[in-house]
């Protein structure tokens, strides 16, 4: 059992704590919107239509992501500046201030009958103090510093299961708890006061007990620095683009297409109550378990990159089947075939991680963050018109474009697996001298090849050197 000194270096409880009052959040707004919107088309409209509540859900919905999406893009570049400058503890309290005052903003909507686009508001506080692409770029290079390469997939991937099982149980129970009310308070007070108060506790964790743990950098890393390994440099460029390429269209697909589900869900014929929300958002959550689970078994046996084609394909595979659900049964259905669909985004973090230096983990995953919120302000609006268009003969058209989407995602990433082979052998130079050993290289005489044993020189000269051939 851990001590509370050691205790005190874990992220955990923060994005535990953080995840259930988000789950409480997140399921308090959709049934909020939903209560407010339709009561205003049924004042703007004598003979109002379910149609008409869609598009009223679906407008406010794009303003308030597009909002959330495109406010934090310079806040959050200062912020992971701050960060690599070794302040690492900044990029996760300032959004959790956010965090807190746009919770705050919704029990206020709940409480004193505000407009529900006083929101709006609420969402670009959010955004100013980094919001979730700040936040959680902050936690992922905590975890990336704290880890070696050979594990950082593994321990990424259990961040993403503390997340996971996090709103599990939120969501389980945020349907329940948005139904409590009294003569006192209003339905939904509860559940939002809730989330508010773990927010709080977030924030006084972060910032008064947790301790930033120690770390350092590798050899390899400080050989980056020093210029020795150019060569692997420019291939891991390469690997980058490919990498943010398939990552942004990835992003698009499951964007786009979970932000028209919290919409599609309160229409017929699903029409879900605050239960039932709550209940299907738990189901998104148990692909966090699953996945983690196929990262274990899997990761023995395949490539990162494969790990990443098996989970865009899971998530493919059940979107479609999302485009043709009519019954509350085929929606689980639907959710069971993504079990794998959070693999992508962890394992393509930590790729990424690989390929550059511990001092510029901070901007280079918030620079991958930031990717997604701009290519967000694109598809948005597209998704969401489209959505609009189609709701009379199809409404689950932008399921299926999500899932052709995902499989286009599958290409660049496929790259990187023949562009990396070299680079994923370790070159490690430990010197003991800054001038370089020029070391013979031994070939076996009676073949023609290289030979593959590695050829190790000790030396006991002030020049040291230990290369590994292969």
């Amino acid at each position: 059992m851990l001590s509370f000194g050691k205790m005190r270096k874990r992220i955990e409880p923060v994005v535990l704590c953080a995840q259930i009052a988000s789950a409480f959040f997140d399921t308090g707004l959709q049934m909020v919107v939903k209560e407010r919107c339709a009561n205003m088309t049924d004042a703007l409209s004598p003979t109002p239509t379910e149609d008409s509540r869609q598009k009223a859900m679906s407008n406010f919905y794009m303003i308030y992501n597009m909002l959330a999406k495109f406010v934090p893009i310079l806040p959050a570049i200062l912020l992971a500046k701050v960060g690599d400058l070794g302040y690492r503890k900044i990029p996760i309290v300032i959004p959790l201030v956010g965090y807190l005052v746009s919770r705050v903003v919704l029990l206020l909507v709940i409480v004193m009958d505000l407009p529900i686009q006083a929101m709006f508001g609420g969402v670009v506080v959010h955004g100013l103090s980094g919001g979730f692409c700040s936040y959680w770029a902050g936690v992922m290079a905590l975890v990336s510093l704290t880890s070696t390469e050979e594990d950082r997939s593994l321990h990424m991937m259990h961040i993403e299961l503390v997340y996971g099982v996090a709103g599990l149980i939120g969501s389980l129970a945020s349907g329940h708890l948005f139904q409590l009310y009294s003569v006192d308070f209003k339905q939904g007070t509860l559940l939002v006061s809730l989330s508010v108060f773990l927010y709080f506790l977030c924030l006084i964790y972060t910032t008064f007990f947790f301790l930033m743990p120690s770390f350092s950098t590798s050899a390899h890393e400080r050989n980056e620095t020093n210029g020795f390994v150019t060569e692997r440099n420019s291939r891991n460029i390469l690997n980058i683009l490919l990498l943010f390429a398939s990552g942004i269209l990835y992003d698009v697909a499951v964007g786009g297409g979970m932000e028209i589900l919290v919409t599609f869900e309160m229409k017929e014929p699903l029409n879900w109550s605050a239960t039932q929300v709550g209940y299907g958002n738990a189901a998104g959550f148990v692909v966090f378990l699953t996945s983690f689970l196929g990262v274990m078994v899997m990761s023995r046996w395949v490539s990162d990159v494969t790990l990443i084609i098996i989970g865009m394909v899971s998530f493919a595979a059940g979107i479609y089947f999302m485009a043709f659900v009519t019954a509350t049964y085929m929606f689980y259905l639907a959710r069971a075939l993504t079990l794998f669909a959070l693999i992508p985004m962890p394992t393509i973090r930590a790729l990424l991680s690989k390929q550059v230096n511990g001092s510029s983990y901070g901007i280079t995953l918030i620079s991958l963050q930031l990717s997604f919120k701009i290519a967000s302000l694109a598809y948005t609006p597209i998704y969401t018109k489209v959505y609009q268009a189609t709701l009379d003969w199809f409404p689950g058209f932008v399921f299926t474009l999500s899932s052709i989407i995902t499989v286009l995602a599958t290409i660049p990433v496929r790259y990187v697996m023949t562009s990396s082979v070299l680079a994923t052998i370790p070159v490690r130079y430990d010197m003991t001298s800054s001038v370089l050993a020029t070391i013979p290289v031994r070939y076996d005489m009676t073949s023609s090849v290289l030979a593959t044993i590695p050829v190790r020189y000790d030396m006991t000269s002030s020049v040291l050197a230990t290369i590994l051939v292969r």
